[in-house]
């Protein structure tokens, strides 16, 4: 895994709170290029709130955030890939909610679909990949969604990819087989996963704790 010296993802000072309740608390963090960073903590520590601002989804109250150089949220979206825990399915077709738009070349895409364990219900489906999800998204089991979602994020081969609790959804088999593939597609990239189960991120380089909003070593 090739790390880079210099910090791609900063944070400074950063505060968050919603509802009157501070859930972020000055927190300072760098995640280098290349780095695989996993964040655990309890529910409701704050984890997904920080994802949410490194995406660009949330602006902080006060402090700093600098992901690949940019510090406007829309800028920062374009930087990122993310997976949130609760999958979104469009009334699209299959492919054309893996891709939204972004080229990519079938061998890359049947890579993607046999690493996400998608490819053998693909089969299933009448019309493969460009099945319609219509009606048919309200029959997708959460496994399948998140599945796609996944597949999206990898679709998009931005970077910086944001993991939020990825295999919330799939059964402990399916879900260790798809963090087997995502090792290997995010090779080279610089990946934050947040989740509550440590025993996911065997082979990254740094594990921080999140506690009362703020971030430990």
């Amino acid at each position: 895994m090739n790390i880079t010296k210099n910090p791609v993802i900063t944070g400074e000072k950063v505060r968050f709170g919603y509802r009157g309740k501070r859930i972020l608390d000055d927190v300072d963090f760098a995640v280098f290029a290349g780095e695989h960073v996993g964040i655990v903590g309890e529910s409701g520590c704050g984890k997904s709130t920080l994802l949410k601002l490194l995406a660009g989804l949330l602006e902080p109250e006060a402090g700093r955030i600098c992901v690949a150089g940019e510090e406007s949220p829309e800028k920062i979206r374009r930087k990122i890939s993310m997976v949130m825990q609760e999958a979104m399915i469009m009334p699209l077709s299959v492919l054309e909610n893996i891709t939204l738009g972004h080229t990519i070349s079938n061998e890359r895409l049947w890579e993607i679909l046999t690493a996400t364990k998608l490819k053998a219900w693909l089969e299933t489906l009448p019309e493969g990949v460009d099945t319609y999800l219509g009606n048919r998204a309200n029959e997708l089991s959460g496994g399948q969604a998140q599945r796609i979602a996944i597949a999206r994020a990898m679709a998009k081969n931005a970077d910086i990819i944001l993991l939020d609790e990825p295999t919330s959804a799939l059964d402990r088999a399916t879900g260790e087989g798809v963090m087997e593939a995502l090792a290997v597609l995010t090779e080279g990239k610089t990946v934050i996963h947040v989740t509550h189960q440590p025993d996911l991120l065997l082979g990254y380089n740094r594990i921080l704790r999140m506690e009362n909003g703020r971030i430990y070593e």
